[in-house]
């Protein structure tokens, strides 16, 4: 049995058990009359007394006299019967938990409240990160409403697997991101950059990265040229956009699922639900139809191009409903992510202009010419000072700012009980933020960090584990090297030929982030670029 049977829909949940109790207890108190036969309403009256007694025990009780975790260290200002709810949601996902990191005195753990005074557990030291990551990983699992929400788009592919079925997924996919394999395409990494740069014309930036990583995913990871950047309006760059760039309509209902259980809120008559599902169909039809042409092409004895889902295919580990379920999380992870990285790392230039010049010397003298000269993993590999900014912006950046996880079992964290069905965050935007890990420059974008001796790949922290944009262990992230190469080739190419600066000085200082899946500039990122002659 997987960790995720455990969180599956329960018949004699809190709400039920009530119900039933309550009819129960109704019909005993009328049928030997203990109350008067009139009396009509016992049912629901005791329906009513039941959960108020069971809502003052969880929501008032239970928080500050009987959880296990009220020990902890947490911030100040609960309110009432939302702890810090309001809070959260007022500001981007992460900034008030990189904010406590540094301010509240702990020992690895801190604690706060969400809505309904339901506990958090926020894990931000390296020794409590190595046991719920590593040592006790499948402790933990992916929250039952994120599964439901977008594992519906995606499918349990890779990325929502648990148990069993995620080791065998990840050993199957493993040959797929060996470094071996990502060397090959680099080429493929650096093609779609020059080719996205050569294009560029007035736009915000966030939509030239996000064209060019789906052509990217597409060719690298599905053999499947999508032309993106030529033609924006292709079918499969519109259903991506209405998925993950969701509207005000999407962000509503997503703060619904605290309330309503999920398969309420899915299916819903609202064009939101229909506009994600026909998007969903799309892509995934387009998924089935390049592994149909795959399969003919091996029984064909035709040699495969070497993308990732080539190679998952010839493993002979995976159904069609499997690939397909793996595809669509390759184009998605493989997609907004590195297109938000590569925007704020040219946020980050244009607020400290003097890291262009710097890396653009660089990039010119390994590559004499974007268009001949012929592009290796040794040649983009080989420049410190491009995979130093890479790593700051993706360390200050981190394009997914936490995740959740649910406790599947009753375990402990550095000693702490947690109960069952806690929800546990790890946030890379408090980890990689932390004063303690990083030092007190810890908020400043510093590449320099990245150059000290021996330090190419620690950036002057003591552990592994203070750096949390890919996770660690048997749930990081497995297209890390890929992602890696992916943003160092972008961000080559275009500081290779552009200058650029904020399109005027306010969109530097009052840059608001949108949440979601991903973290963006809400408004998107305009500059004003200008060619660099000589390239």
């Amino acid at each position: 049995m997987s960790a995720r049977s455990k969180f599956e829909y329960n018949p004699f949940s809190t709400w039920t058990f009530w119900a039933t109790s309550s009819v129960a207890g109704a019909f005993v108190l009328t049928r030997y009359e203990i109350v008067p036969p009139w009396f009509k309403t016992t049912a629901s009256l005791l329906f009513l007394a039941q959960w108020f007694t069971y809502l003052t025990y969880t929501i008032v009780i239970y928080p500050r006299f009987v959880s296990p975790l009220r020990h902890l260290p947490e911030p100040d200002g609960n309110a009432f019967f939302s702890g810090q709810w309001s809070k959260i949601v007022k500001e981007p996902s992460g900034i008030p938990l990189r904010r406590w990191t540094n301010e509240i005195p702990n020992n690895g753990l801190i604690r706060y409240r969400h809505l309904f005074n339901r506990d958090r557990v926020l894990v931000v030291s390296p020794k409590g990160l190595a046991e719920v990551m590593v040592t006790k990983s499948y402790d933990f699992v992916k929250p039952d409403f994120i599964a439901a929400g977008i594992g519906r788009i995606l499918g349990m592919g890779i990325l929502f697997a648990e148990g069993d079925e995620h080791k065998k997924q990840r050993k199957a996919l493993g040959p797929a991101f060996n470094f071996r394999h990502i060397k090959q395409l680099y080429p493929i990494f650096w093609t779609k950059s020059v080719e996205m740069v050569d294009a560029i014309i007035s736009q915000s930036i966030g939509e030239w990265a996000s064209r060019a990583t789906l052509d990217i995913i597409g060719v690298a990871g599905l053999g499947q040229d999508f032309d993106s950047i030529a033609k924006p309006d292709t079918e499969l760059n519109r259903v991506y956009r209405a998925i993950f760039q969701p509207s005000r309509t999407g962000q509503i209902l997503a703060l619904l699922q605290f309330f309503i259980p999920s398969f309420i809120i899915q299916n819903l008559p609202i064009k939101r639900n229909e506009d994600v599902m026909a998007a969903s169909k799309v892509a995934r039809d387009t998924s089935q139809r390049l592994i149909d042409q795959k399969r003919r092409a091996i029984a064909a004895k035709q040699e495969l191009s070497p993308d990732i889902t080539s190679i998952a295919l010839e493993s002979g580990g995976f159904s069609d409903e499997d690939l397909v379920n793996n595809m669509m999380t390759f184009l998605a992870a493989g997609h907004e992510t590195t297109a938000s990285a590569m925007t704020w790392a040219l946020y980050s230039m244009c607020q400290h202009p003097e890291t262009q010049k710097r890396l653009r010397e660089e990039v010119r003298q390994h590559i004499p010419d974007p268009h001949s000269t012929a592009i290796t993993s040794e040649i983009i590999d080989n420049m410190p000072y491009l995979h130093a900014m890479c790593n700051e912006t993706l360390r200050m950046w981190s394009p997914v700012p936490l995740t959740l996880r649910d406790a599947a079992v009753n375990t402990t964290i550095l000693g702490q009980f947690i109960p069952k069905g806690t929800k546990v965050i790890l946030c890379p935007w408090a980890v990689n933020f932390s004063k303690e890990l990083w030092g007190p420059d810890a908020e400043v974008f510093n590449p320099e960090r990245w150059l000290a001796p021996g330090q190419a790949n620690a950036g002057g922290a003591q552990s592994n584990y203070s750096f949390l944009t890919f996770l660690h262990g048997p749930r990081s992230c497995i297209g890390e090297k890929f992602a890696r190469a992916e943003l160092a080739a972008l961000l080559a190419a275009f500081v290779g030929k552009f200058e650029v600066e904020f399109r005027d000085k306010a969109d530097g200082e009052h840059i608001l982030i949108k949440g979601g899946i991903t973290a963006r500039p809400r408004d998107g990122l305009w500059l004003k670029i200008r060619e660099v002659p000589g390239w």
